[in-house]
């Protein structure tokens, strides 16, 4: 009997251990005081960061593509999640949440009530940006319309349905390490900034562990399509095969140096990238080529 009491004891240490480390780590309101916001910076941190490419509703095309009413479907090994309304409305959009709320929610994954979000919202990649970026993009999304869509709930089976575990996931995958580390030059710092935090590239092109963390040994190496058709391709230069200006290229027009046009998801990446300074994708294409080769 006092051997099990011992271990009961433990595994009840063990257990409050585990729920303090995985407790969420919210930003304080120190971290984001005096910041101020630009919209017109803002405006390019959405396009780069994908934004409307997730939360506008299906299907919506030119201006549409700015009410972000959510509703999206997005298959996953755990799931189906479903893109949340972060329209200005303040019942069922996002219109009444602060730059910290929305600091907290893109870099750590925490919602304005103090619980985990799942990473279906790429927080794993957001972590990386710059929190003036958030600032900007804050004072961006407020210029956006309203829209009074109801959030539906994700469908997620048991034990996933549970938002407990995403701590311990945070434990395991989220930090603001690059995956290119290291000293690099100024243009190549610049694409890094653009591929690995704000457009989130890795969260698709690079294989996920079995409890779904991006393998980062394995950086851009390809992975299952989630939607469980086909694959998402290898990007490390050698899997590429294409020089600077055809990856330039490919991000203004959406064509391939073989007359391929972009498909499916992608499609929405390349229209976010066209939008931005000629120097940006010409930075995204020398990070591409400065990344480690993956078979």
């Amino acid at each position: 009997m006092r051997v099990l009491r011992w271990l009961v004891l433990l595994a009840v240490i063990a257990g409050v251990g585990v729920w303090f480390l995985a407790r969420p780590k919210p930003l304080s309101a120190a971290d984001v005081a005096g910041l101020e916001g630009d919209a017109a910076r803002g405006e390019a941190v959405f396009w780069a960061a994908g934004c409307a490419s997730c939360h506008m509703g299906a299907e919506a095309k030119g201006e549409a593509q700015l009410v972000l009413a959510g509703g999206q479907r997005f298959a996953s090994d755990f799931g189906t999640f479903i893109a949340p309304n972060i329209s200005q409305d303040p019942t069922h959009g996002i219109g009444g949440w602060s730059l910290l709320d929305l600091a907290n929610a893109l870099t750590r994954g925490v919602s304005p009530e103090g619980e985990h979000y799942y990473p279906a919202l790429p927080y794993a990649s957001y972590a990386k940006m710059r929190l003036q970026d958030v600032a900007d993009l804050h004072v961006f999304l407020q210029t956006l319309p309203a829209d009074a869509t109801p959030n539906q709930p994700h469908e997620l089976a048991f034990p996933f349905s549970r938002r407990e575990a995403v701590g311990v996931w945070k434990i395991l995958y989220l930090n603001d390490d690059w995956a290119l580390a290291g000293n690099v030059t100024p243009t190549v710092d610049r694409g890094r900034y653009i591929a690995e935090a704000l457009a989130h590239c890795g969260e698709c092109h690079t294989p996920r562990t079995a409890l779904g963390g991006m393998d980062t040994a394995r950086w851009l190496a390809g992975a299952p399509d989630p939607s469980g058709q086909g694959r998402v391709p290898n990007i490390t230069p050698a899997a590429l095969g294409w020089s600077a200006g055809d990856i330039v290229q490919y991000l203004t027009t959406g064509f391939t140096p073989e007359f391929d046009s972009v498909g499916g998801h992608m499609a929405h990446v390349v229209e976010n990238m066209a939008r931005l300074p000629d120097n940006d994708r010409q930075a995204v294409a020398e990070y591409l080529l400065a990344v480690p080769d993956v078979p």
